[in-house]
This record gives C-alpha cells, sequence and structure tokens, in this order.
C-alpha cells in the first residue's frame, strides 16, 4: 500500500471528500475521466465503498457541478441592477475559468444543480425588479447567459497556456504554415498577441460584458 492510500485510509470517507477527489480528477483529465474505480483509487479505498457516501457516478457528477455552481455569486437586489449583474457575472466566469470542465457540464446538468437555478434565478429577478418589460427580460437574460457561458466555452478551447517563448514557436508555426499576404489581418492580430501594450490589460470578457450592460441601459430607458 502506497502512503497516499495509508493517509487516505486514516481519514473517514465523507461525500464531501469523494466529490473532492472528483473535481480534482475532473481538473487533470474531464468529467469524462471520473469513474468510481478511478475515486476509489484516488483515495486508496475500494469503489464499493464510495457507495456509502455517493449514489452513483451520475450522482457524483451532479456534486461537483453543485461544488462550482456554488462558486457563483448570484445578482444581489439591493445593489444598481447593472452593478450587480456585472459582479455576478464576473463572479460565475471566474468559477468557470477555475474549472473550465464544468462549463459544458453545467450547460447539460442546469436543471438538477440548485445553486445554478438561483443564480438564474436572482437574475432575472433583477433584471424584472429593474424595471424591464417580460419581453425584454427574456433577451437580457439570454444575452448575459449566453455571454458567461459562451465566452468561457470559447476561451476553454482557446487558451494557450504557456511561455512567451512557447507562444512566439507558435506565430512562427503560423507563418511557416500560411502565406501571410492571404491573411493580412489575421497576421496582424497574431502580432498583438505576442506584443505589449495596453491591449495586453483589457479583459475582452469584460468589455463584452460592458458592452452589453451599456445597451441594456439604452433598452431600459426607452
Amino acid at each position: 500500500m502506497s502512503n497516499v492510500q495509508r493517509k487516505s485510509r486514516q481519514v473517514p470517507l465523507t461525500r464531501e471528500r469523494v466529490l473532492d477527489a472528483a473535481v480534482r480528477l475532473a481538473g487533470e483529465g474531464g468529467v469524462e475521466s471520473i469513474s468510481m474505480r478511478k475515486l476509489g483509487q484516488a483515495l486508496g479505498v475500494e469503489a464499493m465503498s464510495l457507495y456509502n457516501h455517493v449514489a452513483s457516478k451520475d450522482d457524483v457528477v451532479a456534486g461537483i457541478a453543485e461544488r462550482v455552481a456554488a462558486e457563483f455569486e448570484p445578482p444581489s437586489l439591493d445593489e444598481p441592477w447593472d452593478i450587480s449583474i456585472r459582479d455576478a457575472a464576473l463572479s460565475a466566469r471566474g468559477a468557470l475559468r477555475r474549472h473550465p470542465w464544468a462549463c459544458n457540464l453545467m450547460l447539460t446538468t442546469a436543471w438538477g444543480v440548485p445553486s445554478r437555478l438561483r443564480f438564474m434565478d436572482r437574475l432575472l429577478a433583477v433584471l424584472r425588479t429593474a424595471g424591464f418589460s417580460p419581453d425584454d427580460a427574456y433577451h437580457a437574460y439570454h444575452v448575459l447567459d449566453g455571454h458567461i457561458f459562451g465566452f468561457s466555452l470559447w476561451l476553454a478551447s482557446h487558451e494557450v497556456v504557456g511561455s512567451p517563448e512557447e507562444l512566439r514557436a507558435m506565430a512562427e508555426q503560423f507563418r511557416a504554415e500560411y502565406k501571410l499576404d492571404d491573411y493580412p489581418d489575421l497576421s496582424l492580430h497574431v502580432e498583438q498577441h505576442l506584443a505589449e501594450g495596453p491591449h495586453q490589460d483589457v479583459s475582452a470578457f469584460e468589455l463584452g460584458l460592458d458592452l452589453m450592460l451599456e445597451g441594456l441601459r439604452k433598452v431600459r430607458a426607452r
């Protein structure tokens, strides 16, 4: 038995520990990497003993989705509606960035995730309380929720985690494989990724969010 397994067996097995291990597995290999066997190995126990604390793999997946959704700070009804929504969107975006594997999961299991439902309900309540018409609140909700999750999905598939040297090597590969004259503006965009400047300090998510909120202020003022 390894030292990790000995240490694991010294700590009583609980649902929280099972979910902790599942979050770690998802972070390392995505939700699809989770199995009862792997969870048992990670905790140093037989897989069958997990069923004393979780009903099934589906129960585990729902549990870790709830874990991430619980990190979302719902909009407050006690603050100006636009500030409240902005803070809540940044909170949700932060949680999804910390747990990129959770984005697809949240979109497919929303109805079984209480904290996600509370976030959705509060966002609608803030829009309604702010005075948006039912139709405008309907559309505003989808625009905002779509931005949070759509941007997170996009970034999860495009974000490059690496050193400046690795990024420059990728740019050189791009130049070697494609004629830059055929894609002049895309070539300039690649150069901007590598160049220092104020554009590097701008969050694309926040920029898009602020543009949406500015548009919603105009809609509300009509």
